[in-house]
């Protein structure tokens, strides 16, 4: 079958179409004929090495599709439903067919698309869990520090939803968005530590970072209380600043909670850019280079969800 990915460890030009075997659903898993599949910053990371998986492999992490198979011990799934999960591994969404793992798989509800179900596990999952292990209550301040990608734009809402006052760091350009979905946005940049604190004059009980690096240790200073902090950019970093790692919780009860409110018209995913699959090389490389406003997906197979 068609597949893309990587055939050694490095950067773009290890990248290629790969003819692969259709592969065999093992224990708790599913095999899925692939409609859609997400794009994320740690598809890039994959292929250059950050997480130790060595080439050639497939990319991609997560997908929407056809059930095809069902591999030994799961329950609740059958041959023909629709699903929507994550890979394991962090691999093998790129392709005509991918594994899926059942205990991180659920029903994908007919008034979610494939485009907007296959990008819930890895962004609208992480913001799920950072939110729910900030703790916080109605009222308080949570900063998100770049929160124009697919991570932050649905922690902004989830947020707000709550009843948190959101700040969020990004580039101008995204300004608008984030203000339309309750935030107060504020410019990157020298003085971002002051416009913070113009933004949120009663202080900062939370933040969460999608950036790392020194904006991460300028908007830490602004913290209250330092083990309110989760950075899913720079985990060493994080730690050293007294802050947590996130902890991630790859279930179907999540998946399901998340496509209920995309179906309920409570959360948009914010699926800004939709590629053939000839173009995968195009959608890596503007994920990598960070100006991706929300999130990118593949339409790997769209005919096959009968729309």
């Amino acid at each position: 079958m068609r597949a893309y990915g990587f055939t050694t460890v490095g950067g773009p030009e290890h990248e290629a179409f790969l003819d692969v075997p259709v592969p065999e659903p093992g224990v708790g898993e599913l095999l899925v004929a692939v409609h859609a599949s997400g794009v994320n910053p740690g598809d890039w990371k994959v292929r250059d090495g950050s997480y130790g998986t060595e080439g050639p492999a497939v990319l991609g992490r997560e997908v929407a599709g056809r059930v095809t198979a069902v591999g030994p011990g799961v329950e609740g799934f059958a041959v023909g439903d629709e699903v929507f999960g994550g890979c394991p591994g962090m691999v093998g969404g790129w392709a005509e067919q991918a594994i899926v793992t059942a205990g991180f798989a659920a029903h994908r509800p007919s008034s979610v698309t494939p485009e907007q179900a296959c990008v819930l596990p890895v962004a609208a999952g992480t913001a799920h869990d950072a939110l729910r292990q900030l703790d916080l209550s109605p009222g308080e301040t949570l900063l998100v520090n770049g929160a124009g990608g697919g991570v932050g734009v649905v922690l902004v809402q989830l947020a707000a939803a709550r009843g948190l006052r959101v700040v969020a760091t990004a580039s101008p350009a995204k300004h608008d968005l984030l203000a339309r979905l309750g935030a107060t946005p504020v410019a990157y940049g020298d003085g971002v530590a002051d416009r913070i604190r113009e933004a949120a004059p009663d202080g900062v009980d939370a933040v969460f970072d999608l950036v790392g690096g020194d904006p991460l240790r300028t908007v830490a200073a602004l913290l209250r209380d330092p083990q309110r902090l989760i950075s899913v950019a720079d985990y060493g970093l994080s730690v050293e600043l007294g802050g947590q790692q996130l902890e991630r919780d790859r279930s179907t009860a999540v998946l399901d909670e998340l496509a209920t409110l995309v179906a309920k018209g409570a959360l948009d995913p914010h699926v800004t850019d939709v590629r053939p699959f000839d173009d995968a090389a195009a959608a890596l490389a503007l994920v990598e280079r960070g100006h991706a406003t929300g999130k990118v997906v593949l339409d790997v197979g769209r005919s096959r969800a009968g729309a």
